[in-house]
This record gives structure tokens, sequence and C-alpha cells, in this order.
């Protein structure tokens, strides 16, 4: 798609949100939602098929949805892998070369609407309930969370605690859900009525206000070793969301740094997770 059709159609959007608001909010704001939810990329591309292919566990029904699950087997205790927004579990695979290098049991999965597994939304509330009885099958003592998946991790755990992790990673995540549907609200254009309609629906779906729905809130009772990496230059989750985070995760260390980007595959952030898991 051309690159002026990319930012047109978001705008187009939000002026049809702007004038459906008028005749009908809760129509306006089921729509706003389900063009927040939709997801349009992060299937398996051809050069990532072999990789993952080969580690094919199984396919576990959840949610109405077939989740894809991969097992690389090792001696060691088990890491779960969580990834984010439109990706797929191949975003892992230099870490996974590295955990198998040092004998760990690995084990992950594609979220609903992503990869192999089936669905055509997610969001961070269902993205837990498919986390959470993974984790349940599985038993991994740690987690490890890209993004979406690191924030959808210290959700589950602040409503589902979980007694076999013992450790929590999180690469580039965002923290505060306000601040992720503020930006969403000025890639649409739409106005202040729209998103109080869509508010008032994420409420009622899920009986917690934008504002509660807060990483760094998620974490102030959790007493798990936590591991979180940002980077200053990140253009796509805010630098602030993880130092927050630490700032309230009292068994957290937090390793800031520069010029790595948002997806962050490098040996140094792997050569860390690594070090971390042995400590």
């Amino acid at each position: 798609m051309p690159v002026f059709l990319q930012k047109l159609i978001p705008k187009l959007i939000g002026r049809y949100l702007n004038f459906l608001v008028w005749f009908s909010p809760g129509k306006a704001a089921k729509k706003a939602f389900l063009v927040f939810t939709k997801v349009r990329k992060g299937r398996v591309l051809s050069n990532q098929k072999t990789f993952l292919d080969n580690a094919k566990l199984e396919v576990l029904s959840m949610d109405e949805n077939d989740i894809q699950v991969y097992h690389w087997p090792g001696n060691k205790e088990t890491i779960l892998l969580v990834h984010g927004w439109e990706s797929n579990t191949w975003r892992w695979h230099k870490l996974i070369e590295k955990l198998q290098e040092a004998d760990y049991n690995i084990i992950a999965f594609d979220a609903p609407a992503h990869g192999y597994s089936t669905g055509e939304m997610l969001h961070v509330p269902l993205y837990a309930k498919t986390v959470d009885q993974i984790l349940t099958k599985y038993r991994p003592t740690t987690v490890i969370g890209h993004s979406m998946g690191g924030m959808t991790v210290l959700y589950n755990e602040s409503i589902h605690p979980n007694k076999t992790i013992d450790r929590i990673v999180t690469i580039g995540s965002p923290s505060e859900f306000h601040e992720i549907l503020t930006h969403y609200k000025n890639l649409l254009g739409f106005n202040d009525k729209v998103l109080t309609a869509l508010q008032n629906l994420v409420y009622n779906k899920f009986q917690f206000t934008v504002e509660e729905f807060s990483s760094s809130k998620f974490v102030q009772t959790n007493l798990k070793k936590g591991l979180l990496f940002h980077d200053k230059y990140d253009q796509i989750a805010p630098y602030h969301a993880s130092v927050d985070v630490h700032k309230h995760w009292k068994g957290s260390e937090f390793v800031s740094t520069e010029g790595l980007g948002h997806s962050m595959h490098q040996d140094d952030v792997n050569d860390k997770i690594i070090s971390f898991l042995e400590g």
C-alpha cells in the first residue's frame, strides 16, 4: 500500500468516527475498539517457516482460537517467551539460540491472530487469558515478554499470581493504557467525544478504567525478581514506561540502553538475560 494511503486511511476512519459519535456513541466506540484491536501483520513469513516449523509442539484450543505452541527442549528450567503486537515467535530466534546454548527448556507460542495461531483481534486481557493457560500447562520458572507481551505478563501476574514463576523479564514494554489510547486518538484524529465513548466501552467490557490499567500499578505488589530493558530512543513504547515500572517494582533491575531500538535483538541484551537467569 502506498505511504500516502497508509497515512490517509486512519484519518478517514477518524472523521467517520467523529461523525458517527453524534448519532450513536456506542456504535462509534465499538468501531473504534474493533479498529484498535484488529491485527494486520505478524503472520509467519517465508523466511521464518523452517525455524518455526521444526519446533512445533502442539496446537491448543483457547477462547475460540487455536494457539500454536513451540518447544526447544533443554535440561534446565523452563523459560516462556511472550512476543509483542503484530509479531510472532520468530522474533525470539536470536535469544532462543542463546537459551539453547545454556541448555534451558524453552516454550513459546503465537498470540491469537499472530503467527500460525487463529483469530483476527488481540488486546491485553485476551492475551493474558492465553498466557495464564500456557503458564498453568507448562509451569515455567521465568517469563520473558517483549513490548505488549511484557505488559500482558505483568497484568496477568497482578490478577493471577503464579507460584511457579520466580523471574520476569520485560523488553521495551509500555506501561500506561491511557497513553496508548491518546496515541491512538492522535493517529486517527478522532475527537474527545469518541475517546470518552471508547473509555466507557473499555470500562463496561473489562471493569477497569484506562487510568487503572497501568503496569506501574500492576507491579506494586509483585514480589518476583524483575529485569527491565528499555532504549532511550524507543519510537514505539516510551522510555519512561519502564522507568516508572522499575520505580514501583522493588525486586526489579533496570537496564537502560541507547540506540538499540524497540526490538532489542542484540547480543548484549540476550547475554544480560542469560546472566539474569543464572544469577
